[in-house]
């Protein structure tokens, strides 16, 4: 089966994971610290690295302070865990509709569901491309809101010349691997707000406190620290930071073989009927995370089971979030997000990765011609 996404390891992620089970250091080591350098240097914001993507947004949100009575606006176009890491929190989740042309959060939708009650606005830069974010601030500032960037697809890209990693007051990376690049199981928070990212790194550790200029008994001694508040244990260790690294040094040229890979399937795919293709707009510069075609007609369906069964492991990227019946039982209902749901409705994610061969996109194309075509 050709899957839809796949990492890409090489001899120099095998030996810097080697060096690292050979030293001193399995966990919270200087290649920790050397991953959170790495990062910076590409999301444009100094970050603190978490155990995945979801636990990434949990700490996002516990550093953005949601909480009970609050309201958080989130896209249903994600994985469940966008929206879920705040109603752990006992937050209350608004979906505001998305985009056609990109599936990203419509600012328009945002401003027609916020209210004094909004404590953070989510928004999810879909299969890599950023979401509107300058549109969406205008929003968030006035109501003192968060403004949090899920970019679990889209490290690498920018906006309108800015890394991801400065777009939003808080941004969430995932290192799963389907993604850009992969520490087996890996996240990180970013932000240009040093409370902020203060906040989340402290979530991260099981909410202890160190920094002598914060312990409320800073004369006990040099084992002292202590627990302001609550938090868990999302740390990441040296192993897969050195994994991380070593993917990193690398990202210029995964970008570049996933630009390559989604203008070869825009040009080969260009004038099949009953097929729409993803759009790139002015000034976005995309770390193509997903090629997401839609299949018009009705026949999504039709489309995945026989490409699936043609062994093309295609994949729909997502169910709208409060169609699960999670949601469902706490009263939201399907028809909220008629753009979303219509999109849904047509999605079909084609195999897209670094690996991914001339000769397998063209096994790809010509069986979704001939399902399409005839």
């Amino acid at each position: 089966m050709l899957p839809y996404g796949r990492q890409s390891i090489d001899r120099s992620d095998v030996e810097a994971v080697i060096a690292t089970l050979g030293s001193d250091w399995l966990t919270t080591g200087p290649r920790v610290a050397q991953f959170e350098k790495d990062i910076e240097a590409v999301a444009g914001a100094p970050a603190t690295t978490v155990t995945n993507g979801t636990t990434a947004l949990h700490a996002a949100y516990a550093a953005a302070g949601v909480g009970p009575g609050d309201e958080v606006v989130v896209t249903p176009m994600t994985f469940v865990a966008t929206a879920s890491s705040a109603s752990l929190f006992g937050a209350t989740v608004v979906f505001a509709d998305v985009e056609d042309e990109t599936a990203n959060l419509d600012p328009a939708a945002v401003e027609a569901v916020v209210t004094d009650r909004t404590r953070a606005i989510a928004a999810v830069d879909y299969a890599g491309h950023p979401a509107e974010y300058d549109a969406l601030r205008k929003i968030a500032e006035p109501l003192e809101a968060v403004l949090i960037g899920d970019a679990a697809h889209a490290i690498g890209s920018t906006y309108h010349g800015r890394p991801v990693g400065t777009l939003a007051d808080l941004t969430t990376f995932s290192f799963f691997p389907t993604k850009n690049l992969t520490t087996a199981e890996g996240g990180a928070v970013a932000s240009t707000s040093p409370e902020l990212l203060e906040r989340a790194r402290t979530f991260k550790n099981i909410g202890m406190v160190r920094d002598p200029a914060r312990l409320r008994r800073p004369d006990e001694g040099g084992w002292w620290y202590e627990v302001h508040g609550y938090g868990l244990n999302y740390r990441l260790p040296d192993v897969l930071c050195a994994l991380g690294s070593s993917q990193l040094s690398r990202l210029a040229q995964f970008k570049a073989k996933r630009q390559y890979l989604t203008a070869r399937y825009d040009e080969l795919l260009a004038d099949v009927p009953g097929l729409r293709l993803p759009i790139q707009r002015e000034g976005v510069d995309p770390m193509r995370h997903l090629y997401p075609v839609r299949i018009l007609d009705g026949r999504r369906r039709e489309v995945y089971d026989r490409l699936r069964a043609a062994g093309i492991g295609v994949q729909v990227n997502y169910i709208p979030v409060y169609w699960h019946p999670v949601y469902e039982d706490l009263g939201y209902r399907r028809g909220m997000c008629p753009v979303a749901e219509r999109f849904y409705a047509e999605e079909l994610s084609l195999p897209l990765f670094v690996d991914l061969t001339d000769d397998d996109q063209d096994r790809v194309v010509e069986e979704l011609r001939t399902i399409l075509i005839g």
